[in-house]
C-alpha cells in the first residue's frame, strides 16, 4: 500500500465540478482532502485564476501507476497539453508517494517528490489544510511543509485564497 499526495488545479470550465471528478474518481482511496483554493496562475502565461486543492490517498500503487491514474483521470476530464504552463481543464500532480517512506525517483517521466512543490504555495498551503503535520523531503531531508511556506515570499502566499466551496469524498 501506498499514499500519495495528488495537487489538483483546473481554470477551464466548471473549475469545483472538475476538481470534484478527482474524488468521484479515487472513491474509497481518498484519506484526506484539502479546503478549496483560488489561486493566481503561475508562471508566463495570462490566463484566469485556478482552482486548487490537495488529496491524499492510499492504493496499491507504485509511483508509476499513480501518474498514469493521475494522466487517466486529466484525459477523461478533456486535458489537452497544448502550451507549457497554460490554462487547463485539470491538472493531476503527483507531489510524493510513501510506501511508506517517501519515495524518490528522478526519471524523464517523473521527479519525486516534486521538484518544485517547495516553491508553490498554491501546493502547499492546501497540503497543509490536508495534514497539518506534512513533510517534504527537501535536498535529502525532511521538512516540515509550514517551514517551507513560511520560506515563501509574501507576494506568493497572498495568491492563494480559501473559498467557501468543499470537495466531498466520495465512497
Amino acid at each position: 500500500m501506498s499514499t500519495a499526495v495528488l495537487s489538483i488545479g483546473s481554470n477551464l470550465g466548471d473549475r469545483l465540478a472538475l476538481l470534484q471528478s478527482v474524488l468521484d474518481e479515487l472513491a474509497s482511496r481518498v484519506r484526506a482532502v484539502s479546503g478549496v483554493y483560488e489561486t493566481d496562475p503561475w508562471g508566463p502565461v495570462p490566463q484566469q485564476a485556478f482552482l486548487n486543492a490537495v488529496v491524499i490517498a492510499e492504493a496499491e500503487l507504485d509511483p508509476i501507476g499513480w501518474l498514469e491514474l493521475g494522466q487517466a483521470i486529466e484525459q477523461a476530464a478533456g486535458r489537452v497539453r497544448e502550451l507549457h504552463w497554460g490554462p487547463r481543464t485539470l491538472d493531476v500532480d503527483v507531489i510524493t508517494v510513501g510506501d511508506p517512506a517517501p519515495v524518490r525517483r528522478d526519471t524523464e517521466r517523473l521527479t519525486l517528490p516534486h521538484r518544485y512543490a517547495r516553491e508553490r504555495a498554491f501546493v502547499l498551503v492546501p497540503w497543509l489544510d490536508a495534514d497539518p503535520a506534512a513533510e517534504l523531503e527537501v535536498d535529502g531531508v525532511l521538512r516540515p511543509v509550514a517551514e517551507l511556506l513560511a520560506a515563501l515570499g509574501p507576494d506568493e502566499r497572498a495568491a492563494v485564497r480559501a473559498t467557501d466551496w468543499e470537495l466531498r469524498r466520495c465512497g
